[in-house]
């Protein structure tokens, strides 16, 4: 997803340009300090303390003059009118929240209303219309056949959270003024590996298959997550 992030930010503005970033649930900050030792200013929101403290320790442990790139705020994004004024950033990322979120437009409408005219908006969501593939795939017949008519799933923390399409998504970024650019699939063929899996020795040609595989029909519409790229009119 990183690689897909780059590209769609390489796509939108001058090369060696300080970004202003919004990361929105941010967890322990992996794409918060990716962006800030890129040079981007980012401000990282995070309402588990535990995540916040996480990230707290990882950014301590960066030179100084990443540090001072990078600001972190306690919310749980829904109350980002409050802390910032609109049209504050040129990117704003909302990676593995919408799931935890039960009506999400109005999040939504918030987050765009953060972005600067042409600024980047970021969406990584479960995929909706591929929730059976998982149970498929590790032989949970009866799981799989549950899953085709609900737009909720039990998670690996093994909370009961919930699932986007991708055609409601398409409907609700026009509807807030930051219209669908580019959508990728993320964990096409990964998704049934095991958190604790080590990584195999042939990296580097397993991330170039998601690569492909994220940016092409068909396999891109059963990925587990789905990568949604807006953009502010």
């Amino acid at each position: 997803m990183a690689r897909q992030l780059d590209e769609q930010i390489a796509g939108r503005f001058p090369v060696g340009q300080r970004l202003r970033v919004l990361d929105v649930g941010m967890g322990q900050g992996t794409q918060a300090l990716r962006l800030a030792r890129a040079g981007h200013h980012v401000t990282g929101v995070e309402k588990d303390p535990r995540m916040l403290d996480a990230a707290r320790e990882s950014l301590a442990a960066e030179p100084e003059g990443i540090r001072e790139r990078v600001r972190l705020l306690e919310s749980d994004g829904r109350d980002t009118g409050v802390h910032f004024l609109p049209g504050s950033f040129d990117v704003v990322l909302c990676h593995g929240v919408l799931m935890y979120v039960e009506l999400p437009d109005a999040l939504l409408a918030g987050l765009a209303r953060m972005l600067a005219p042409g600024g980047l908006l970021s969406l990584l969501v479960r995929n909706g219309d591929a929730l059976a593939m998982r149970s498929g795939l590790a032989g949970d017949w009866a799981g799989a056949l549950g899953a085709f008519d609900t737009d909720s799933y039990t998670n690996r923390l093994g909370l009961e959270v919930r699932a986007d399409r991708l055609s409601v998504l398409t409907g609700t970024l026009a509807g807030i003024g930051a219209p669908l650019h580019a959508w990728y699939g993320v964990r096409v063929f990964t998704d049934t590996a095991s958190d604790d899996a080590e990584a195999p020795g042939d990296l580097d040609a397993l991330l170039a298959v998601e690569e492909r595989a994220g940016r092409t029909d068909p396999y891109r519409q059963v990925a587990a997550l789905l990568h949604l790229c807006g953009v502010r009119g």
